[in-house]
């Protein structure tokens, strides 16, 4: 990570962990369980690379940093993030046990906690982002985006065609679909949003961060299961080799390590070429399309 990248980094995590801490519902009586569940998986850790993608967006565009709607994104995008994670971990789904290097929502509370954590969660994104005082069509248009990138036709969507792959021996091209969808979208929605809620407004520019988000939401993915083959566990944050126990399809598996490093480099690449028509104020995406692919190297 640049020295640059790292400051970016550590100022809008600091920035994002303290608005999403203010963004956590008031406690309801009986209902101090649910929140300590949401409370556990919101705040407890992660890169919030979403999130600052979103910043790193709205900074590449020349936009407002300050605008409540890019804030309201930022808390949005790690909200439904958080929820996917919850329920990516269920027992119904991929059975983990550790996350961020801690027990998973389900082990640290119960199951039935979890999924209503997890649909809290959900809808507290939504909630951040239509009581953002903004435009309403600035707010409609990130809505959408998101709404787009989380549901049926994009991150959920992604999860089902993952479970339907299990103990198969899918073609390189269903794994890049379902994971332009699973982690992809959501990467995507990302930098869109970021860039929608600085006031970007030009179909040239948003093009071009799409295509640079298609691509690093791909390489994210790659990166992840080099990891789960190369990395420790104390790395990870999770169980290492669990796709390999669970005879799940990676990249690994199927272009081989040195074949998976190259993917990753040339999706980096093309995230770059995304950029070309971009000053120096798109160097820190350029800088976070290299760290997601140096993670853990």
């Amino acid at each position: 990570m640049t020295p640059n990248l790292r400051q970016f980094v550590t100022a809008h995590s600091r920035r994002i962990n303290q608005l999403l801490e203010r963004s956590l519902p008031a406690r309801i009586p009986g209902g101090e369980r649910l929140l300590e569940a949401m409370s556990y998986s919101l705040l407890g850790g992660g890169k919030r690379v979403r999130p600052i993608l979103a910043y790193a967006s709205a900074l590449a565009v020349e936009g407002d940093m300050q605008a409540p709607l890019l804030d309201a994104s930022a808390c949005a995008l790690e909200c439904m993030h958080a929820y996917s994670l919850i329920h990516d971990d269920l027992p119904a789904m991929d059975d983990d046990d550790l996350r961020r290097g801690v027990p998973t929502c389900h082990i640290a509370y119960d199951e039935a906690t979890a999924i209503l954590a997890g649909d809290a969660l959900q809808c507290l994104a939504f909630e951040i982002l239509l009581q953002c005082e903004a435009p309403a069509a600035q707010v409609v248009a990130v809505a959408r985006e998101f709404a787009r990138a989380s549901g049926a036709g994009g991150m959920v969507a992604g999860q089902a065609i993952d479970l339907g792959a299990v103990d198969k021996a899918p073609t390189l091209e269903l794994m890049e679909r379902m994971h332009v969808h699973k982690t992809g979208a959501l990467i995507e929605a990302a930098v869109i949003m970021g860039a929608l809620a600085a006031g970007a407004t030009e179909a040239r520019i948003l093009r071009a961060l799409r295509t640079y988000a298609k691509a690093v939401g791909l390489s994210f993915q790659v990166q992840d299961d080099i990891l789960d083959v190369t990395a420790e566990t104390v790395t990870l944050g999770k169980r290492q080799g669990a796709d390999q126990e669970r005879n799940k399809p990676t990249y690994v598996s199927l272009l081989g390590l040195d074949g998976a490093i190259q993917k990753a480099n040339q999706l980096h690449e093309a995230a770059l070429f995304a950029l070309q028509e971009f000053d120096e104020s798109a160097d820190t995406l350029r800088d976070l399309s290299a760290y997601i692919i140096q993670r853990g190297a």
